[in-house]
């Protein structure tokens, strides 16, 4: 096998999943859709010929991914739970208090708030840096191993990249989070479900869980 395939397979890698960050997260893409397609083809190209350097974090193994609808149980190795909600200031008044009997006298509470996304709860699993198993939350304890759907999200990275000042991921992360569709995304996949002739979706968060 030639060293200048290998290099030139992880260029590409490193190319598709830059360009992957750009147009599915910050929105931004910088090359056209057919320069994307192109770099694709090439990569499917050369793993097919030298099978034996795909790896799980290329991005070949999330293009075309079909997502499974039987899944296999998945015990978490910490409890996954949920959030209590407050509907008026009394309940984060006595939220507060709560907390405050817990800390010394005086000490100051700073609040950091953000918009609720209603989506799926999901639990991702990256050793030494690459995505190996993505879970539902399930009942706290035990969720649904969701890895091969969470794949096609082109927004989650199936590696976690070195940082600007060089530092790596750590062997084992677990990171968690929320499996959401905006509402643009649902009515256009919704109107393409409609000319199919296929069912449509209540609404976004049951479109993303589906």
């Amino acid at each position: 096998m030639s060293e200048d395939v290998a290099k030139r397979i992880a260029k590409l890698r490193e190319e598709i999943n830059y360009h992957n960050y750009l147009y599915h997260v910050l929105d931004s893409p910088v090359i056209s859709d057919a320069e994307y397609d192109a770099l694709v083809r090439e990569l499917q190209a050369l793993e097919a010929a030298h099978p034996e350097l795909i790896t799980p974090d290329s991005p070949t193994q999330r293009v075309g991914g079909e997502p499974l609808d039987k899944f296999e149980k998945v015990h978490h190795p910490e409890p996954v739970l949920s959030l209590d909600n407050a509907f008026d200031a009394d309940e984060v008044r006595a939220w507060e208090g709560r907390i405050r009997k817990l800390l010394p006298e005086g000490t100051r509470l700073d609040y950091v708030a953000e918009p609720k996304i209603d989506g799926l709860t999901v639990v991702l699993t990256y050793v030494d840096g690459v995505f190996t198993l993505g879970a539902t939350r399930g009942d706290g304890l035990v969720g649904e191993d969701v890895t091969q759907n969470l794949r096609t999200i082109r927004a989650l990275p199936l590696r976690i990249p070195v940082s600007p000042d060089g530092v790596e991921a750590p062997p084992r992360l677990v990171v968690r989070g929320e499996v959401y569709m905006a509402k643009d995304d649902f009515e256009e996949l919704n109107r393409r479900q409609a000319e199919r002739g296929e069912k449509t979706f209540a609404n976004p968060r049951n479109a993303a869980a589906g």
